[in-house]
């Protein structure tokens, strides 16, 4: 869900001015699943602009501490959501950890890094929702490890309803800054996009696995 509508279309608007969000329906990207996609998005770009970095922090503080209340710990999810993390717990006055894409395979072989205790609670801390996956995985660990989740907070959600089902199966409350639906909004009210890009957008969002193979 989104924390607050204003909030999302000044970020939308933020996120492509920057081109952290680029959209190319007519010369679509590939991701690494191998859809084919109209949009590319990369939010570490935000960290390189401190007047956009410095909205998405105080953006972060407010909406967690309104959802969530104040935890006791941050954790970000590697890598997007660790300077993004450090940046809230910084704001927040809070301790803060991460979570590894998988274990260290060294030394302790940490798949968390940094000092908690079992029992604190926790809010998690993302740049990207996609499918969910990674956001769940990082989740599981937490839990697994004895500490309890608020809930999650990210950047950007493609909105996609897999992601949507994951966080419900996984009873893990989430929202975001922004997500796609907005952005293309956003897009064709600032002329980064005509009527037509609009509907390509938008059939996309409807089937990204599909959705090239329709334009053929």
């Amino acid at each position: 869900m989104i924390h607050n509508k204003d909030t999302a279309f000044r970020i939308a608007d933020e996120l492509l001015k920057i081109k952290a969000i680029k959209l190319r329906p007519q010369n679509p990207f590939t991701w690494a699943s191998g859809w084919k996609s109209p949009i590319y998005c990369d939010n570490r770009i935000t960290l390189s602009f401190p007047a956009v970095r410095t909205y998405i922090r105080q953006e972060f503080c407010a909406a967690i501490l309104a959802h969530y209340g104040k935890p006791d710990i941050i954790a970000g999810v590697a890598t997007g959501g660790v300077p993004q993390g450090v940046l809230v717990a910084q704001e927040l006055g809070l301790p803060f950890i991460y979570i590894r894409n998988a274990p260290k395979e060294h030394g302790m072989g940490n798949l968390i890094e940094g000092l908690y205790e079992k029992g604190q609670k926790v809010v998690v801390v993302e740049d990207l929702i996609s499918t969910g996956g990674s956001s769940i995985k990082a989740v599981e660990s937490l839990r697994e490890a004895g500490l309890i989740i608020k809930g999650l907070a990210a950047i950007f959600s493609y909105g996609f309803s897999v992601a949507d089902l994951s966080f419900k199966k996984a009873e893990c409350h989430h929202i975001t800054l922004s997500d796609y639906s907005t952005l293309i909004e956003q897009a064709l009210s600032s002329n980064y996009i005509t009527e037509d890009d609009l509907l390509e957008l938008r059939k996309w969002k409807e089937n990204p696995s599909k959705w090239h193979n329709s334009m053929s």
